[in-house]
C-alpha cells in the first residue's frame, strides 16, 4: 500500500486504539464520582457499593473492539482513504462494539454504572476521531516533505495510464506523488500525458527510479504491450520499489472489480456485487426491519388506497411490472394501479422524443392516468406496495430504480453498471431530479451511489427522498 498507509501505520492506529480504549475506561469510572450527575457515589464508596472496572472488564473491551474493528475494516487502507469514510466506520464500529458490551454485561449480570458506561462511549468515541483527525492534518502538512509522500511511476501513457491518474485524483488518494510516465512511443517522449511528463522509454526504468526516488511503480500496459512485462518486472525486482500490474481489463466489470487467490493464481472478478459482505449484511437487516415496521404501520393506509382504487373503476387495485434487479435478473414489482386498465397497450399514445431523439414515457399529462392515480403518483404512494418487493429481498429501500426490459436492451454497456447493488426504492436520481430526468438517460448518477456507496449517503438519501415527496417534485 502506499507510503502513508504502510503496515507501520496500521499497526500504529492499532496500538493507540487499543491504548485508548483501556484509559478511557478507566477515566470513565473516574468521572462517575467525580461530576455532579447521577446519584451520588465517593471514591471510598468505590471498592464496597459500585462495581470497579477489573482485569476481566479491561480484556472484554479490548476483544470486543478489536473485532469489531476488524469486522468494519478500520484498519483496511482502501476502506479509510476519505477523512468520512474513516470517521463513519469508527463511529459505527464503536457502536456496534458498545452495544456488544451492553449485552455481555447484560448476560454475565455485571453491574456497570449507566453513566459510566455513557461516559466511556462518548469519550472513546471523541478521542479515536480526535487523534485521527490530528494523524490527518500532520500527513496534510508532511505533503511539503518529499520523504513523507510515495512517488509513483507509471509505466504506459496509454488511455489506462491516463484513467489512473485521473482517478487518483478525483479520490483526492493523500501521500502520493505521480513523478510521471514511462512509454515506448518516441511521440509521447519529452512532453505531458494527463499533466505529467513521459521521462522515457520502459528500458530507462532502472536510471529513472534512481534519479527521482521512485517508492511505487505501477504498470498498466494494454494487452498488446504484455510481452515487456516480464523483462520488466524482472528488472525491477531487483531495485527497492513496490510493483503493481493493471490489467487492462475492468472496462469489461460492471463494478469495481476484485482480485483474489486460489492456490497462487491471481483471480480477477469481472462482476462482483459493488456492496461489500459486510455492509450488504447491515443494508439487508436495515431493509427487512424498516419494511417490516412500514407495512404494519400503513397498513390502514394500504385499505384505504386500495378501496379507493376498487371504487373509481372497478379494477385492480395492484399493478405487477416487470423490471430488470440487480445482476439483471428479472422480477415483478408491486404497485398501486395509478392508470387506466391496459394503459400498457396505449403506450405509443404518448410516447415522445426529445431533441436528442431519446424516447421519454413519461408525460406529465398523461390522458391514461386515473384520477386516484393522479394523487397517488404526486405523493408517491403508488410505491408504497414496493416495501414488500423490499421485505422479501427484490429491491432494498435505497438504490438504482427499477427499468423496464424495453429499455434495458437498449442501454449502452456501461449503463449496466447499474445492476451491480440491489434496485431501489429510492435513489440518487430520484433526489436530484425524479421525473424530470428519465433515469434511463441519466445513469451516471446511478454509477456515482454505487462508486460512493455508504450507509451514510443511503440515509442522506432517504431524508431528501421526504423532502422531496413533500413537494411534490418532479413527480407525475
Amino acid at each position: 500500500m502506499f507510503k502513508r498507509f504502510s503496515p507501520n501505520y496500521m499497526a500504529l492506529l492499532l496500538l493507540l486504539d487499543c491504548t485508548i480504549l483501556q484509559v478511557m475506561l478507566w477515566l470513565s469510572m473516574q468521572l462517575r464520582y467525580l461530576l455532579p450527575y447521577g446519584q451520588e457515589v465517593r471514591a471510598e464508596w468505590i471498592p464496597q457499593w459500585v462495581y470497579a472496572p477489573t482485569l476481566q472488564l479491561h480484556l472484554a473491551v479490548a476483544i470486543l473492539w478489536l473485532f469489531s474493528f476488524l469486522m468494519i475494516s478500520i484498519y483496511t487502507p482502501r476502506r479509510i482513504v476519505h477523512w468520512y469514510e474513516e470517521y463513519q466506520r469508527v463511529f459505527l464500529a464503536h457502536t456496534v462494539a458498545a452495544l456488544s458490551l451492553a449485552g455481555v454485561l447484560y448476560m454475565a449480570q455485571v453491574e456497570l454504572p449507566r453513566l459510566t458506561y455513557a461516559y466511556f462511549y462518548l469519550l472513546s468515541l471523541a478521542a479515536l476521531l480526535g487523534y485521527r483527525s490530528v494523524l490527518r492534518l500532520w500527513h496534510r502538512i508532511q505533503r511539503q516533505n518529499p520523504n513523507g509522500v510515495a512517488q509513483i511511476l507509471l509505466v504506459g501513457a496509454g488511455d489506462l495510464g491516463e484513467r489512473i491518474v485521473a482517478e487518483f485524483r478525483h479520490q483526492a488518494w493523500p501521500g502520493l506523488a505521480f513523478v510521471g510516465f514511462l512509454d515506448d512511443d518516441r511521440h509521447k517522449q519529452g512532453h505531458c500525458v494527463a499533466g505529467l511528463p513521459v521521462l522515457g522509454p520502459l528500458e530507462q526504468a532502472e536510471s529513472i527510479i534512481a534519479a527521482y526516488s521512485v517508492d511505487e511503480v505501477i504498470i498498466a500496459l494494454p494487452p498488446r504491450a504484455h510481452d515487456r512485462l516480464a523483462n520488466l518486472v524482472a528488472i525491477l525486482h531487483q531495485l527497492p520499489v513496490r510493483v503493481r500490474v493493471v490489467p487492462d481489463y475492468f472496462s469489461l466489470s460492471l463494478s469495481g472489480a476484485t482480485v483474489e487467490n486460489l492456490g497462487g493464481i491471481p483471480l480477477i472478478g469481472l462482476r462482483d456485487p459493488a456492496i461489500d459482505g459486510f455492509q450488504r449484511l447491515v443494508k439487508r437487516l436495515v431493509d427487512i426491519t424498516a419494511a417490516s415496521f412500514g407495512l404494519l404501520i400503513i397498513s390502514p393506509l394500504l385499505l384505504l388506497i386500495g378501496i379507493a382504487i376498487k371504487l373509481e373503476d372497478h379494477g385492480p387495485v395492484f399493478y405487477w411490472a416487470k423490471r430488470i434487479g440487480e445482476n439483471g435478473q428479472r422480477f415483478r414489482m408491486l404497485k398501486f394501479r395509478s392508470m387506466v386498465v391496459n394503459a400498457d397497450k396505449m403506450v405509443d399514445q404518448v410516447s415522445r422524443k426529445d431533441d436528442a431523439g431519446n424516447t421519454i414515457h413519461k408525460n406529465p399529462n398523461d390522458p391514461r392516468v386515473t384520477r386516484m392515480g393522479h394523487l397517488l403518483r404526486r405523493t408517491s404512494m403508488d410505491e408504497l406496495p414496493q416495501l414488500w418487493n423490499v421485505l422479501i429481498g427484490e429491491m432494498s429501500l435505497v438504490g438504482p430504480r427499477p427499468e423496464l426490459p424495453d429499455l434495458v436492451e437498449k442501454y449502452e454497456p456501461w449503463q449496466r453498471k447499474r445492476f451491480a447493488v440491489p434496485q431501489g426504492m429510492t435513489g440518487w436520481w430520484q433526489v436530484n431530479g425524479r421525473s424530470d430526468k428519465p433515469m434511463h438517460l441519466h445513469s451516471e448518477d446511478d454509477i456515482y451511489y454505487i462508486q460512493n456507496y455508504s450507509l451514510w449517503l443511503d440515509i442522506h438519501i432517504l431524508w431528501k427522498t421526504i423532502i422531496v415527496v413533500a413537494k411534490g417534485k418532479g413527480a407525475f
